[in-house]
């Protein structure tokens, strides 16, 4: 098959590209796996392509907020919008340094830039009454109640494996930094933005943005992201290298490709995990309605096949 025309490609990294497991989770090995990631993502540049790289969050997140808890009798505790910050600076250094190293190895002129981004949602969204997404580590029943009584927490039980903390998660609506990114892309920076699904921000009554306790889906948000700058692909990386149908039976199988309506369908029957790929079909539902070409979700090791149509499930019109 030949190589594609140059595109431009939104690729949604996700907690697997950084984190393999529980045994493998520290900062080392968060290195190991970003290094691993980024030479398939230096592989998809030198083919041509200008990138735009989004990032999960999720587990660093936790680990800065269970330290906050555990210094808190020394130490003010860390608000949630500042751990965003804090994990898309880290996260993007990581990219960085990585697809810098890998650009100089392989005699490419090309820079790595990241940029902290804040995505406003509404003030009212609905969201903001219901708090789904589990966030910090598990707690006793007896820990997560103080903390609902002392801090305004809101705690649930999950699944039989202990108790945590649930906030927001509001429809991203607008990337606040967008102008700054498309001049990047223009100038031919590989972009990282949107990191965890960007800060979430709302607007006050004077025009202000301030930071809310929230957390925004990253392949959603990935998804707007795609839409404004107007990619050519929106590429989501996972765990798996394709959609599987009836996942978890002894039908299940997997997809290779699927128009829009099927995906539309698939996702109405109740066909994806609401916590694992439902959000990211959604994403590409999204993306494919606002006029999107086509969309893949694959694993990391086939991310260069994927996006020259070789490999993953692809999604198109």
């Amino acid at each position: 098959m030949t190589q594609p025309a140059p595109h431009l490609i939104v690729l949604a990294i996700g907690g697997n590209s950084l984190i393999a497991d529980e045994a493998h989770r520290t900062v080392p090995d968060q290195w190991n796996l970003t290094r691993e990631t980024c030479h398939h993502i230096a592989q998809i540049v030198q083919a041509g392509h200008r990138v735009v790289i989004t990032h999960g969050n999720g587990p660093q997140v936790g680990f800065i907020l269970r330290r906050s808890e555990l210094a808190s009798h020394e130490l003010h505790e860390v608000p949630l919008d500042s751990c965003d910050a804090d994990t898309q600076g880290a996260i993007g250094y990581m990219i960085q340094q990585a697809l810098q190293n890998e650009f100089r190895r392989r005699g490419l002129a090309r820079s790595a830039v990241s940029v902290v981004t804040q995505v406003e949602v509404a003030a009212d969204s609905p969201a903001f009454a219901h708090p789904s997404k589990p966030i910090g580590s598990f707690m006793d029943e007896a820990t997560a109640r103080a903390h609902a009584d002392r801090d305004g927490w809101h705690v649930v039980e999950d699944a039989g494996r202990g108790w945590r903390r649930v906030v927001p998660s509001p429809e991203p609506l607008a990337i606040v930094e967008i102008d700054a990114i498309r001049h990047l892309v223009a100038g031919g920076f590989i972009v990282t933005a949107v990191g965890g699904g960007g800060i979430p921000v709302v607007r006050d009554p004077g025009g202000d943005h301030r930071g809310v306790e929230a957390v925004i889906d990253k392949d959603l948000a990935s998804s707007l992201l795609a839409t404004l700058l107007g990619a050519d692909q929106l590429v989501i990386s996972t765990n798996v290298p394709r959609v599987m149908l009836d996942f978890g039976t002894p039908h299940a199988r997997p997809i290779n490709r699927m128009s829009l309506d099927e995906a539309r369908r698939h996702l109405a029957d109740g066909q994806f995990g609401k916590g694992s790929m439902a959000p990211k079909i959604e994403a590409v539902i999204r993306y494919l309605e606002q006029g999107g070409t086509r969309a893949v979700i694959t694993c990391p090791e086939a991310l260069e096949s994927a996006v020259a149509g070789r490999a993953g499930t692809i999604i198109d019109r």
